[in-house]
């Protein structure tokens, strides 16, 4: 939400959404996140989905590069 709000993504509350969505999924949800409003639960699932981090693409990117040789356990 840091990077949503310095972006400027949070200003100017004028839109509105809506939408049937099953109960399980609201309360799993704020339950996970901590969240408790529904529009807070809103504003925090757009901003992951508006703020890419890139995540997916370096570690596609990065697929295979570790050494197959390489012990990993502990």
């Amino acid at each position: 939400m840091a990077r949503a709000q310095a972006s400027g993504l949070t200003r100017g509350k004028a839109s509105r959404i809506s939408g049937r969505v099953a109960p399980e999924l609201i309360e799993r949800a704020k339950a996970r996140t901590g969240l408790h409003s529904d529009t807070a639960l809103i504003e925090f699932a757009l901003a992951n989905i508006a703020i890419e981090d890139g995540f997916a693409d370096v570690f596609r990117t990065l697929r295979a590069s570790v050494d197959p040789e390489l012990d990993l356990s502990f």
